[in-house]
């Protein structure tokens, strides 16, 4: 069940997930492991460079799915990648945003909780449109009920690349209007 985040809550949410990150670079420092603070910075960067490239494509339902994503109780955990740093067109954001919130409640029914499960989402602008890459693994444990989910004809082009109880790989293009 998806959360409606109030201002309050994101930016608790937000200062929780940064005090973790300062604490973390602040141990390693203590314990001189100066490289595995630096690395941690680094990560940090590339983490902020694509939650500012989500945020700029002017899709804010879809781009506030993902950003608050890791803040539910999913049985994954999911990290994303924004490809290109142009603004884009406009694409119908209101059924990318339902056909991936209905995706994460259907993956949670699918999977084996508390196991190391991850999605990665890459998106990508095409010319006639935004290419969106859902790349899970992990342990699936119900996956008649997710085919049946993938084959629900939605606006999107869904195209299913693999597909087995430990790795899911979809392709959902979106047309620019």
């Amino acid at each position: 069940m998806e959360k409606n985040w109030d201002v309050v809550g994101v930016l608790r949410h937000s200062r929780h997930d940064w005090l973790n990150r300062l604490q973390l670079i602040k141990g390693n420092l203590d314990l001189n492991r100066v490289d595995r603070a630096k690395a941690i910075v680094d990560q940090i960067i590339i983490e902020t460079q694509h939650e500012s490239k989500l945020s700029n494509l002017k899709m804010p339902m879809f781009a506030t799915l993902l950003l608050t994503a890791n803040w539910e109780k999913h049985h994954f955990l999911l990290d994303y990648e924004v490809l290109h740093e142009t603004e884009t067109k406009p694409v119908n954001e209101n059924e990318i945003t339902k056909w991936t919130a209905a995706f994460f409640a259907v993956l949670d029914r699918s999977l084996e909780a508390f196991q190391e499960n991850s999605l990665s989402i890459c998106i990508d602008q095409v010319t006639e449109g935004i290419r969106f890459f859902f790349d899970f693994s992990g342990i699936i444990t119900e996956t008649a009920l997710l085919k049946e989910f993938l084959e629900q004809s939605v606006e999107a082009a869904v195209t299913v690349q693999s597909f087995s109880d430990s790795e899911l790989s979809i392709e959902v293009f979106m047309p620019f209007r």
